[in-house]
Order: C-alpha cells, then sequence, then structure tokens
C-alpha cells in the first residue's frame, strides 16, 4: 500500500512538473519561429554596445538611453563596465550617443540602471527618474538634466520596502510616480519562481514623499510602464503574460482597470507617441532565447505599434522583426519625428528612418 502511494505521489509529481515546464514554455514563447521583417532606412548606432534598455525623448528631440544594465541571470557584453545614460540629439543628422556626466557625490561605479522616465516642470526643468540596482539593490535615482553642460545633478536617492525590485517607472511630477514591480532583483530563487511557476505576484506602486501605496497588483511579470498624454490612463505591460493592462487613473492616483490587450509575445517597455497617443512597444519573440543565450541561436527583436488602444478593436502592427542577426534582445522602441529608436536589453540600439 505504501508503495504505491508513492508511485501515486511521484506520479501527480511529474505531472505536475511537465504541466508546469509545459506553462513555462508557453510563457517564455519558446516554440515561436521569427520570419525577419525590417525596415529599408535603419543603421546600428555607434557607440552603444552595452545595451540601450529604456529610452525617452524630449519634445525638442533629445533622447535619453539607460545603457550598461547587468540583470541576474542574462548576457552581459560589457560585465566590468558601469552603466551609464546616454544623451542622443535625434535634430542632428548623424546622432552620436554621448554619456551624461553625473555631478560629484553621487556613487558611479554601482550605477546599474534600468527603466527611465523624463518630467518637465512648471518652470521647464527637466527631471530624470532612473530606476538603479546598485550592487543588484533596488533605488530610484532622481536628477535635474542640465542642458548647457549635458550633465545630470543628483537630486535624491528612493528607497522604500513597497519599491523592492523595480522594473520600469513613469513619472508624475518632479518628486512623485508609478513603479513596476517583479522578483527579479530580490533574489534567484524568487526569480525563478515568478518565471517557473508564473505566479501573479507582481504589482504597481504609487511613490511620492508624502504617500506610497500598491495601486494594482496580479501580474505574472509587471514590467513596462506609461501613461496616455491626457495622463488619464496607465499601460502596464506583463512580460510573462503577454499583454498590455489598460488602467483608467483617477484624482487620488488610485487605477482601475479597464481591458487587457492579448499579444503573442514577451512585451517589455512601453513607449507613447505624445501626439498621437499611439502605443509603441519593443518585445522579445522569444524569451527562451533572451534568458538562455546561445551565440548560436541568438535571441531576435521585435516592435509592436499600437493604434487607438482604448478602442474595442485596437489595430495592432508588427513593424519590426529580426531574428538576432542585426539587434537582439529588443526591450523598448520610441518615435520621434518619422525617426525610430530600437533599444535592448543588453546588445546594440538601432536608428530608423519611418
Amino acid at each position: 500500500m505504501g508503495k504505491l502511494l508513492a508511485l501515486a505521489i511521484v506520479g501527480v509529481l511529474a505531472a505536475l512538473i511537465g504541466e508546469r515546464l509545459m506553462g513555462f514554455r508557453h510563457r517564455m514563447c519558446a516554440s515561436r519561429e521569427l520570419k525577419p521583417k525590417r525596415l529599408p532606412n535603419c543603421h546600428l548606432i555607434k557607440g552603444i554596445e552595452a545595451g540601450s534598455e529604456d529610452i525617452d525623448i524630449l519634445p525638442n528631440g533629445l533622447a535619453f538611453i539607460s545603457s550598461g544594465l547587468k540583470y541576474p541571470g542574462l548576457k552581459s557584453f560589457a560585465p566590468d563596465k558601469r552603466g551609464e545614460i546616454l544623451l542622443l540629439d535625434l535634430k542632428e543628422d548623424d546622432p552620436r550617443p554621448v554619456e551624461l556626466r553625473i555631478n560629484h557625490g553621487f556613487d558611479l561605479a554601482s550605477f546599474n540602471p534600468h527603466g527611465i522616465s523624463l518630467y518637465i516642470g512648471d518652470d521647464d526643468a527637466v527631471y530624470l527618474f532612473v530606476v538603479n540596482h546598485p550592487r543588484y539593490k533596488s533605488t530610484v535615482e532622481l536628477f535635474k538634466f542640465v542642458e548647457d553642460d549635458n550633465s545630470l545633478v543628483h537630486l535624491k536617492t528612493i528607497k522604500h520596502e513597497l519599491l523592492a525590485s523595480v522594473n520600469d517607472i513613469v513619472a508624475l511630477g518632479p518628486d512623485s510616480f508609478y513603479a513596476t514591480n517583479d522578483h527579479y532583483f530580490t533574489g534567484i530563487t524568487l526569480m525563478l519562481l515568478e518565471m517557473f511557476l508564473g505566479l501573479a505576484w507582481t504589482n504597481v506602486v504609487y511613490y511620492s514623499p508624502q504617500e506610497v501605496k500598491e495601486v494594482a497588483a496580479g501580474f505574472y511579470s509587471a514590467n513596462g510602464i506609461n501613461i496616455s498624454p491626457d495622463g488619464k490612463y496607465v499601460y502596464i505591460a506583463d512580460l510573462l503574460d503577454h499583454n498590455i493592462h489598460v488602467f483608467e487613473k483617477h484624482a487620488n492616483l488610485s487605477l482601475t482597470p479597464l481591458k487587457v490587450l492579448q499579444l503573442d509575445t514577451l512585451v517589455d517597455n512601453i513607449s507613447v507617441d505624445p501626439y498621437t497617443g499611439d502605443v509603441w512597444v519593443g518585445c522579445h519573440p522569444n524569451g527562451m532565447k533572451l534568458f538562455l543565450y546561445d551565440p548560436e541561436n541568438v535571441p531576435g527583436s521585435e516592435v509592436l505599434h499600437i493604434q487607438d488602444i482604448l478602442s474595442k478593436k485596437p489595430t495592432v502592427t508588427q513593424v519590426y522583426i529580426d531574428d538576432g542577426s542585426v539587434i537582439q534582445g529588443s526591450s523598448v522602441a520610441t518615435v520621434y519625428d518619422n525617426q525610430l529608436l530600437i533599444g535592448t536589453v543588453f546588445h546594440k540600439g538601432l536608428h530608423c528612418e519611418l
């Protein structure tokens, strides 16, 4: 009787593991094959060799790029190089990135920038919010941009127990924001559990000096976040559930779910066209190749353009897809004046004319 019970338990465990493995492969889009779809006027951006994980652009065409992210378990082509914030002037004929100098007193040696967001104050001051993972911890760094000498003045470091493993951020004011949390920087065990078991346990947090609170939860892997041009709606990417959640934002900063747009890809950072409201997304068409990097079978890249996301039938267009021969691991896509920038977690950056 004991042997039969043991065999039954083993069978149940085997079935459970098999089901989880199948679920994991589905979440990673592991079986997806890529047919390249490239744009005719694209070139790699010289000077970006260690990633361009997130990009945000000012109305005057200055693009801010986070580069050099060291992500647990992911490939790095420059493991000994510290992170940096690059500036690219898209009004130039042949834009080249320059590193923004950060004032003394900030710990540059451990700088590990991730998601970023810009905010323009009432006095036209430009504030840059940067998700940072110094020594694999999680902070949010607030900078003020000085255009005269292309520098960043560090204003403060934000830490909070509800900001345990921040992935991305969207600024709401000069000292407030929404942030997505995952479990990638809280420890390898929790990261593997998140990916393998598919637990819907990540969230979105609102932060201000006066109040910090959870405003949304139940995501498999809350990732990119952004806001509509009118400030009424918030878009949140769930990487492992292949979708974008649309929330209505209220005066008290709480969020109410409106809809979910399902997509057949791992959705990373979200950019919003400030003029049209269109959504642009950098995606990972095969997550297995991203997380289990093989130089003989590299991860590809995908860019989606979403129009009328608030409507019943949004238009989703696959603008760009590559098998990794040009650009690997796309994490963000954003537009300015008929120009498209595609950034990556750890590879290069691509500049295209639309």
